[in-house]
This record gives structure tokens, sequence and C-alpha cells, in this order.
């Protein structure tokens, strides 16, 4: 009988990487233990700060894992002197699209240069540079939305939103003028909306904006996966979601 390690090398290997931040690190390792008890081999990537905070909290063995399932991680390029504090989302951002692509291009690499090579990637839909990844290593790159179906489409229409002159907004008077009950109509699947129900950073002042930005290039690179778990998929997306 084959044995549990065994089996997930039959099934292939996946590398997980989620959003650093807590919410989206659980719905991923959630995702992660579904794909492991169908026999499916598992890396898991965290940053290193994130790393260090599970064994602070849950002692020296807590990322052991189990026969097919390890953690891995990588550094994320932002200082901390206190490593119990949620990191800043705008520098966290920032160095999501400069810092953290190469260690993730060597920490495949090494994986790969073991018996048991990856076989696909599932990457949380804000950590852009996995597709570029997981096209120079020839793998399927799939990307998961741990949020609602809605949610997922309110950013992928920002870049519509700005297209069609609804932002950026004037100033901050369009916060509280009923400026965010214009009726938004035109988004799939999401008829009589208001503009203020789509995701918060839409609300900008400014064009340039990073965060907003940031969205619009996650949501632009959902295009070129191959598929996406957990919300449908983008319009003119061929791959699938479950």
């Amino acid at each position: 009988m084959d044995t549990l390690e065994t089996t997930a090398k039959k099934q292939g290997h996946v590398v997980c990487i989620p959003f650093p931040f807590q919410s989206h690190i659980k719905a991923m390792l959630k995702m992660a233990k579904l794909l492991y008890s169908k026999g499916i081999s598992i890396t898991f990537v965290n940053t290193d700060y994130n790393h260090k905070r599970f064994l602070k909290s849950g002692g020296a063995q807590a990322l052991d894992g189990l026969p097919g399932f390890k953690f891995e991680s990588i550094p994320d390029g932002l200082h901390s002197s206190d490593s119990d504090v949620t990191q800043d989302i705008t520098a966290l951002c920032h160095s999501i699209l400069e810092e953290m692509p190469r260690p993730f291009q060597n920490l495949l690499t090494k994986l790969n240069t073991g018996t048991h090579q990856v076989t696909s990637i599932l990457s949380d839909g804000f950590m852009p540079f996995t597709a570029d990844a997981a096209h120079s290593h020839g793998v399927p790159a799939i990307l998961f939305w741990p949020f609602a179906a809605c949610g997922f489409m309110g950013f992928y229409q920002f870049k519509n939103a700005r297209e069609r002159g609804l932002v950026p907004f004037k100033d901050e008077s369009y916060l509280t003028n009923g400026y965010l009950d214009t009726i938004v109509d035109w988004i799939p699947g999401m008829g009589n909306i208001r503009l203020g129900d789509l995701p918060t950073q839409i609300r900008i002042m400014d064009s340039d904006d990073f965060l907003f930005n940031f969205a619009v290039e996650c949501s632009k690179r959902a295009d070129n996966a191959t598929a996406h778990e957990g919300c449908c998929k983008p319009p003119t997306q061929s791959g699938y979601s479950v």
C-alpha cells in the first residue's frame, strides 16, 4: 500500500503562496489542506516575517508539517523592530512588486532540483509576480481569490471605472455628497449596485494612487492565469473556476 507521501508524489506538487495577511493565509491554508487530503503534495510559502511569527506563537515544531506537506519562506524585503504587529499594507504591496519575485523564483528552482518537481502554483490573486514565475518554470498558475466573487469583480472593474471617468474623485467632498450612490450597472452579474459598494480602494483623489493601481495590476494579471479558484472567472478569461 502506498504511503501518503508516495501518493502525493504521484498526484502532483502544488506550491501555495498567500498574500501575507492573516485572513489570506488562513484561507489559503484551508485550501492547501483540502488539496493535501486528496493526495497532493503541498509546499506552503510564507514570508520570513510571518514564518517567524508562527514559530513564536506555536513553538519550534509549529511548522514541521507532515509527509508531503511542508512550509517554506521567502524574504519580503521589509524591516520591522516589532515582530508582533501587522505590516503596513502599502509598504508590503511595494515589496510584493519589487522584492519578492526573485526569492520566489529562487525557491521554485530549489524545489525543482529534487525528485518531486513542482507541477502547479496556487497563488493568492494579490501576488501578481507568481504568474511570471509559473510561466518561466513551465507550470500552470492558478489564482486564488479568498473572498466573494463580487469582491473580485469589483477589483476587476477598477480600470474600467477610471476609463469611464468615475474615478478619481475631484475632491474629498465626493465621499459625503452622495456621489458614492452613483449606480454602477455595467459590471457582469452585478446589476444596480452603487459606486460606494465597490472595494474602498476605488475611492481615490489621485489617478496615481498606489493601492488603486496595485489592484488594477493584480486584476490585469488574472487574464493571464491558467485558472481561478474561489470566484468567477474574468469576462474575457478562458480559464475555469471551482
